[in-house]
């Protein structure tokens, strides 16, 4: 059987499932707060242009106003100063948005300590049961902070969110064979990265190295640790730093 028509056939029997890992962006969805001076995107928000009136008598549809990255979205290399020189969201290569996924599931620890880092040799543990990370995938990370996803004061959680300490960002960027990282919080780095050396070290490096980021998603804990593919649709915006996206993943049942 040719492989597509394969791929149809066990997604009708249910062999294969489709997972969605996005989560809805509405206008109370969780948006990163910056302090002062600096600026902070735009939340999401849909302005009505007709809806079966008369403004459009037999249409509905709407404008939407939304920063890049709010909600579930791509951090592409040039979303950081590291990577000021790299891909923009719309010269991402389609392979690394279809590609095969780990998910590491770190929620325990979380669950004692929300400022909880992921270490070097949190990975390592987990290649020793499950075998290397993906060469040209994605490294998903599951803390359990999705659950948070409903409150925005929650979810922020006062700059007190799980990360990734900076020399596993290093090593994620230089030595990792993974072309992504993506989280359940916020952002790709922990709440407290700004007091971290270098400062928010998962986008300096990971950018930096040509990689990028995957936030705000939701179901890792539907997902077993390796075999799943994940599929990523950003908008490709010409020149952008990043985009909201729908992300799944085909996942295999027996």
């Amino acid at each position: 059987m040719p492989v597509l028509a394969g791929l149809l056939s066990a997604l009708r029997s249910g062999a294969v499932e489709v997972l969605d890992l996005t989560a809805p962006l509405s206008a109370s969805t969780p948006v990163l707060q910056l302090p002062p001076p600096f600026s902070n995107t735009t939340s999401f928000r849909l302005e009505e242009i007709s809806r079966y009136d008369e403004r459009g008598p037999r249409w509905y549809w709407n404008d939407i106003h939304t920063g890049e990255h709010v909600g579930t979205h791509v951090d592409a290399p040039n979303h950081w100063l590291s990577g000021k020189d790299g891909a923009s969201v719309d010269q991402i290569p389609l392979s690394t948005f279809v590609a095969p996924a780990a998910v590491l599931d770190a929620s325990a620890k979380v669950a004692q300590n929300p400022d909880f880092l992921l270490g070097v040799d949190d990975i390592r543990a987990w290649e020793r049961e499950h075998g290397p990370l993906p060469d040209g995938g994605w490294l998903l990370y599951r803390t359990g902070w999705d659950a948070r996803s409903g409150d925005q004061d929650d979810f922020l959680n006062d700059t007190h969110t799980p990360g990734v300490s900076a020399e596993c960002a290093q090593w994620l960027a230089d030595e990792a064979p993974i072309a992504g990282f993506g989280v359940e919080t916020v952002g790709t780095d922990a709440g407290q990265a700004a007091g971290m050396e270098p400062m928010f070290p998962c986008h300096d490096r990971l950018l930096g190295s040509g990689k990028c980021g995957l936030t705000q998603l939701r179901n890792l804990a539907q997902l077993p640790p390796t075999g799943s593919v994940l599929v990523v649709s950003p908008l490709p915006i010409v020149g952008g730093s990043g985009s909201p996206a729908r992300v799944y993943a085909l996942v295999e049942r027996s």
